[in-house]
């Protein structure tokens, strides 16, 4: 008999605010709720993966982030990161291009290419993607507030290079509502903003039924101090916010929802960062069946890239991030991602270097060819702790959706700021947690080296004579190309976003004339007018 007492433990917490226990036991999975919702991989609720044979039968997508200065630069890009491996891009656009700028804006000086690709017409997407077969690289707009016209710029030059746009596979951000909460490049109200993100979805469930024009952003929304369990019901919250929408106008959720994709976060702690997406998985799956009453499996899926977020690199210590990123990397393989974009080491300080791009690629590399990856489905699947922790996750995520629901819903309380504030006071005491040590960061609060120097980072140079280039490109554009049919269309645009029809045929008609970014987007801004971020005291 064993008369001693217990061995007092410290509490463990995780960001989520979910205790940590130090033992797991089958008891522990019972009381969570059992395995009621586990299944089999390829099967509802798809806790185990949305394919029976998951990366057996083929290894996630590569799609790494890139894009600087001018389009002839990024393709360079593009072509070295597709010669070493990779399987998809990821496309970087600059400040003026996500906010509806041209180059020759005023207010884009100083930014023209300096955080992504400058693009300003179908000109310059037909040069950053020459001589890449769209057939077999698969590619992912990142973009929002102007995403309605780099989707049409997309799809006009694909369809210009002789592909048929219906059988065209790729994705675009385009979610608008995370940028409220986040990143902030907004451009319209939050109302007409919603109305553009169901034009492109109605637009290519009838045109591109192939290309999936949202994916919904839980990342940025983690970036700006969501913890894990919100990150992924907030997401839902915007995804449920666009389907109803979309199916006001007519369309059944079958038509659209399996073209719906979703943008996660990795960072924190391994476990809770694995269970939040099996969670997520059977929970968005539970949505789509018994609210939205989805018949087909593909509707029900959590498509999803995920990978290193860069919330979770740090200045201090920089090769420390090739660690992390390779964890990041190894949470996002044993989580059932289809697609990944792992951070680079650099990007706390630039934008990748060419060597820093391909030591991420190798990362994930190493997991398929090395680290056995891609040999069983869901390799954590059983696991007392997997399985008690991705039940208690799926119900903290209902809780927090019920909870935005009965507040009136994700739309007004982004609207009103409300999750703006939340998360922003939520990212103040992380940060102030890392600032006294309670919440520990290796080489910033915890094993620093004070006397040590850190290696350099090597900065990726801003060149003026990009910005001058691109605007030298515009205007040869705007010499040759017929200003009358110009007009014609851009005319139409305002017309039909007066009248409330759909505006991407509008869009798609100005694209092809060579309509600018920033000329298509004043259209809509003398109809919809420009967003006023509310101020919450």
């Amino acid at each position: 008999m064993n008369d001693r007492a217990p061995i007092p433990v410290k509490p463990v917490v995780n960001e989520s605010g979910l205790e940590v226990q130090p033992l797991y036991t089958a008891a522990d999975v019972e009381e969570s709720g059992g395995l009621a919702m586990l299944g089999e991989p390829g099967e509802y609720p798809f806790t185990r993966g949305i394919h029976p044979l998951m990366y057996r039968k083929q290894p996630w997508t590569m799609r790494q982030y890139a894009g600087f200065g001018n389009p002839h630069e990024t393709n360079q890009r593009f072509k070295y990161l597709i010669a070493n491996g990779q399987t998809g891009l990821n496309v970087a656009f600059d400040l003026p291009t996500q906010i509806g700028l041209d180059s020759d804006d005023p207010m884009a000086e100083g930014e023209v290419g300096r955080v992504g690709m400058a693009i300003d017409t179908l000109r310059d997407v037909e040069i950053a993607f020459d001589g890449i077969d769209l057939s077999r690289i698969t590619v992912s707009l990142t973009i929002n507030g102007a995403a309605a016209i780099l989707i049409a710029m997309y799809l006009a030059m694909a369809e210009k290079r002789g592909y048929d746009v219906a059988k065209l596979r790729g994705t675009c951000q385009n979610d608008i509502l995370k940028e409220f909460v986040g990143r902030g490049t907004w451009i319209f109200p939050v109302e007409p903003s919603i109305r553009l993100v169901g034009d492109t979805i109605e637009y290519c469930a009838k045109h591109a039924p192939k290309y999936s024009p949202v994916s919904v952003c839980g990342y940025h929304i983690r970036e700006s101090g969501a913890t894990p369990a919100q990150e992924m019901a907030y997401a839902f919250c915007i995804a449920r916010a666009y389907a109803d929408d979309v199916i006001r106008r007519g369309l059944d959720v079958d038509e659209f929802a399996g073209r719906l994709s979703y943008n996660f976060n990795i960072f924190g702690n391994l476990f809770e960062q694995i269970c939040k997406f099996r969670a997520g998985r059977s929970l968005w799956a539970q949505i789509m069946k018994e609210e939205y009453k989805a018949q087909k499996p593909g509707s029900m899926w959590l498509r999803m890239i995920a990978g290193g977020g860069g919330g979770g690199l740090t200045f201090e210590q920089p090769e420390m991030n090739i660690v992390r990123g390779a964890y990041y990397a190894l949470i996002s393989a044993l989580s059932g991602a289809q697609t990944m974009a792992l951070c680079s080491y650099d990007e706390a300080y630039t934008i990748p270097t060419e060597y820093s791009a391909r030591i991420s690629l190798r990362t994930m590399q190493i997991l398929i060819e090395e680290m056995g990856l891609t040999e069983t489905v869901d390799p954590l699947g059983g696991s007392f702790y997997v399985e008690t922790m991705t039940n208690r996750m799926r119900e903290l995520m209902k809780e927090i959706i019920a909870d935005v629901d009965a507040q009136g819903g994700i739309v007004k309380l982004i609207a009103d700021g409300s999750i703006q504030s939340k998360v922003s006071e939520q990212a103040y005491r992380m940060q102030r947690d890392i600032e006294s040590g309670a919440f520990p960061k290796v080489g910033v609060n915890c094993y620093r080296n004070e006397k040590e120097e850190d290696h350099p980072v090597e900065f990726h140079p801003y060149k003026d004579d990009d910005a001058r280039l691109q605007i030298d490109s515009l205007n040869r554009v705007r010499a040759e190309r017929d200003e009358a049919q110009v007009a014609r269309t851009l005319a139409r645009v305002r017309a039909d976003a007066q009248a409330g029809t759909n505006l991407m045929p509008a869009i798609v008609e100005a694209v092809k004339a060579y309509a600018s970014v920033g000329e298509i987007t004043r259209e809509m801004v003398q109809v919809f007018g420009r967003y006023r971020e509310p101020i919450r005291f």
